[in-house]
């Protein structure tokens, strides 16, 4: 088997007395849509602050696509490929599509915008997607939908030759149809060969996208579950009690177990 595209052995951070993350082991393969799920204060924020480079990690191996890698900083993370898509979404209401996209990283001929190269660049990477609902790449963001904004969001991760992408409650306080669009986004991600990692408390969502698993709870990973053999009511065990128990002839995975 190939190696992970990510792979996190025995991470651990403090803050204070506070221990937000113990002795955590976690893995993503490339082409996979690895979910992250737990109560609030299990510490999902904390491990992708870590792998974005927000957080320093107190103790605990990094390895990227098989190599040992260091990450000090947001920087090295965006070096290797690593991009996360907070719940904010970080995007100016005031511009529009393009420049959002190409925020910080503008392209310019003899100091003078490019225009007609960004915003081919960007009509190229929403079609590579299949982000067919945003009828013009100059419309203000502030006019776009929330699923909408949230492919524009997502598009800006992937544009700059991103291998992970982390996704932070990527269909929170979207309805229905604008939910669903989201989701196909994120299962077309993995189709293309990126790594995944959605954090979502919504398990319908995560059934519905995700290949993997991965529950923490106090800060430890309490299990991995292959999407296909395990059940809803097995994960909310594993993230209520942290011991995942039979249902329906169903058993935890041997990660689950250990």
């Amino acid at each position: 088997m190939s190696p992970p595209l990510l792979e996190l052995r025995d991470l651990s951070k403090t803050f204070g007395s506070v221990e937000a993350l113990t002795d955590v082991d976690f893995e993503v393969q490339p082409g996979e849509v690895m979910a992250l799920v737990g109560d609030n204060g299990a510490g999902k924020s904390t491990l992708i602050k870590c792998v974005a480079g927000i957080h320093p990690a107190d103790r605990g191996e990094f390895f990227f696509e098989g190599r040992p890698v260091s990450i000090h900083g947001p920087k090295d993370a965006g070096q290797l490929g690593i991009e996360v898509v907070y719940q904010d979404l970080a995007l100016c209401d005031n511009l529009d599509v393009v420049q959002n996209m190409f925020l910080g990283r503008e392209t310019n001929t003899f100091q003078i915008l490019n225009e007609a190269a960004m915003e081919q660049r960007t009509a190229a990477t929403l079609k590579s997607l299949a982000v067919t609902t945003i009828s013009s790449i100059r419309q203000p963001v502030a006019t776009l939908s929330g699923g909408q904004r949230q492919s524009v969001a997502v598009a800006k991760a992937v544009q700059w030759n991103s291998k992970l992408v982390i996704l932070d409650e990527p269909t929170a306080a979207l309805g229905v149809a604008q939910t669903e669009q989201v989701l196909a986004l994120v299962r077309r991600l993995g189709e293309q060969g990126l790594g995944v990692v959605l954090i979502s408390h919504n398990l319908h969502d995560v059934f519905e996208t995700a290949d993997r698993i991965t529950v923490l709870r106090l800060g430890r990973n309490v299990g991995v579950f292959d999407r296909r053999t395990t059940t809803q009511q097995v994960v909310v065990e594993a993230i209520t009690a942290g011991k995942p128990t039979k249902v329906a002839g169903i058993p935890a995975t041997a990660a689950a177990q250990a």
